[in-house]
Parts: C-alpha cells; structure tokens; sequence
C-alpha cells in the first residue's frame, strides 16, 4: 500500500495544469463513450441541526480504456469550518487493484479534488468560449475552489487578464485578491462589493461558493455569457431554464437538489439541459446558436475524475520515490 500525503501530492501536481486538463477531456471521451462505471454517490448526512449543512460524499467509480483503473473518493463537506479558519472540505481516495481487488494506494484528496474540479471547469470554459475566448473572468465566492479555477482558467485561456472578485463578505474577497495576484500574477485581481457589478464585468462568470439553496438569477450579466456553475445550487430555476445547459453526466447532475433537480422538479422533464461535455468533446452533440442566451456550465463531479487523477498521482510519485509504503497492511 503506498501512501501519499497531501504535500506528496501537491509536489506531484505543482505546475501541471495543462496536463490535468487533457487527463480531465480524456475522461469525458471515455465517459460519453460508455467505457467507465460510476454509480451515483452516496450523501451521508446527520439528524443533528447543528450538522444541517455538513455532509460526507462516497464517489466510486471505474476507468476504462487503455489504462483502467478503479477506486473512491471519500469527501467531507463541512461548511462551518470556514469560519473557524479551516478548509471547509477534506477528502482522501482509495485506489484498488483490477487484479485481486486489494488497496493499492491510499492519498489525501482535497488537492486532488480541487484540481480536477478546476480543470473541468477550465476545460468547459476553453470548450465553451472556442469562437470568443474571454480576456477576463468574474469569480463568486473567494475560497479554494476558485483560485484554482482561476490558475487553471489562466493555464487554458491565453488571453485571460483580469478576474474580478465577489463575495458575500468584502473583506474575504479584498484578501482573496491578495491570494490571486500571489499564486496567478499573470491576471490581474480586482474585488468589487456588488454583485451586479461584479456579474457584468465579464462574459465569463464562476460560481464557487457555499450555497445551499438558489440565490441569484444571471440578469446582471453579460448577454451570451459562459456560466461554470461549479457549486450547482446558485442560480434560480428561471435563469436555468431560460439558459443553454450543459452538464458532465445528466444522471449525475440533476439530482440531490441542485439547481437543475429543481428546474426538473418544476417542469417535469430534463429538455432543458442540451449537451454533456464529453459529447461536446466527441462531437456526438453540439450547441445551437443562441444569441443573447446565456450558456451555463453545470458539473457534479464525477469520481472518475478524481479516481483518473489520483492513478495519475500515484504513478508520478512512485517514479519520483514519494509517499510511504506499508508492505504489510494487510497482513
């Protein structure tokens, strides 16, 4: 069993953007060509008011292809450690053998799970904007999530100059700009405190917040604009279904709540989502022009992601001599 702590995985991943995007296309292919296992995840929650918000997420899933492998992402969502100066979020990931089935490594995922996030969300943007690629971005909500988005958006989009910052506290956002302007200083940061103004400044707009329950529509923003709707319960029905759709799995992501489960509750269908984007990537779907209509991004997560990266992960550290080896786990 080879074990890999979350500094032997940042080491692993440290400037490899460009890299973990194409990993993150190559599982959309291989998802949209039906040749990965991924099972819903499994919310477990708490009957406490005090644990209301918390929960623990169980993400199996198999990759196929050429290199398959097999595993689980077990990650922990506790809002409330935000405030007491913790990361809201930890995770850590089982791989297993395609062999006999037995562990074959063990990692901590929270760094893992926050770059393919990113990537996915980067990957969608490049997608999503071929024809105008933005110059600049508007990130709401001013945690981990989004400054990865924000490295990885800088490493997809060439022509990305500015980010402009909101939160629902200024003072994060002020600090957060600090933060950005340290790790991407090829973009140049600005917080602004409203929100209006902060949803017009750009045509390509990030959601990565806390949000348990729709909060915003996007009449503030840009006619046309791309929407990475990251954290999947922002945006009211209306701007859903008034909106283009795209989603990394339909099964997945309309589901548990979410702003596109609501718009499926309402109407009683899922028309309005119109292409995943593994089919985009395959060019087994494409989007119809919509002038003026805003195309908005909605991706679960799949744990095939998580799982493709931590093999990743995994080999590079075992080529770099990383992680510590428990020969007798099992034993």
């Amino acid at each position: 069993m080879l074990i890999l702590r979350r500094s032997d995985v940042q080491a692993t991943l440290a400037g490899r953007e460009t890299e973990i995007v194409d990993l993150v296309a190559d599982a959309y292919r291989l998802h949209d060509e039906g040749a990965t296992a991924l099972p819903h995840s499994t919310f477990l929650r708490f009957p406490e008011d005090h644990h209301a918000r918390d929960r623990i997420i169980g993400l199996p899933a198999y990759r196929g292809g050429s290199a398959p492998v097999a595993g689980m992402k077990w990650i922990a969502s506790f809002p409330g450690n935000v405030a007491a100066g913790m990361e809201r979020a930890s995770a850590s990931i089982t791989l297993n053998s395609l062999e006999n089935g037995r562990p074959t490594a063990f990692l901590e995922g929270s760094v893992i799970s926050a770059k393919r996030t990113a990537a996915s969300a980067a990957l969608a943007a490049r997608v999503l904007t071929e024809q105008n690629p933005p110059t600049g971005v508007v990130l709401v909500g001013c945690g981990v999530i989004n400054l990865e988005i924000l490295r990885f958006l800088a490493a997809a989009l060439p022509d990305l100059r500015e980010a402009v910052l909101y939160d629902m506290d200024p003072a994060r956002a002020e600090a957060f700009a600090g933060t950005c302007a340290a790790e991407v200083p090829s973009v140049k940061t600005v917080a602004v405190a409203d929100r209006a103004e902060a949803l017009g400044a750009h045509p390509l707009v990030s959601f990565a917040t806390t949000a348990a329950e729709p909060h915003t529509d996007l009449s503030a923003c840009r006619p046309g604009a791309t929407v990475l709707h990251v954290s999947l319960r922002d945006l009211t029905v209306e701007s859903v279904l008034a909106a283009v759709n795209v989603v990394d799995d339909a099964d997945h992501a309309v589901r548990e709540r979410t702003s596109l489960h609501l718009a499926e509750l309402r109407t009683g269908n899922r028309d309005f989502v119109a292409a995943s984007i593994g089919a985009l990537l395959r060019g087994t779907a494409t989007l119809d022009p919509a002038l003026g209509r805003h195309v908005v991004y909605s991706p679960f997560g799949l744990g095939v992601l998580d799982i493709a990266l931590a093999e990743y992960v995994r080999g590079r550290a075992e080529e770099s001599g990383l992680g510590i080896t428990v020969e007798d786990f099992l034993a």
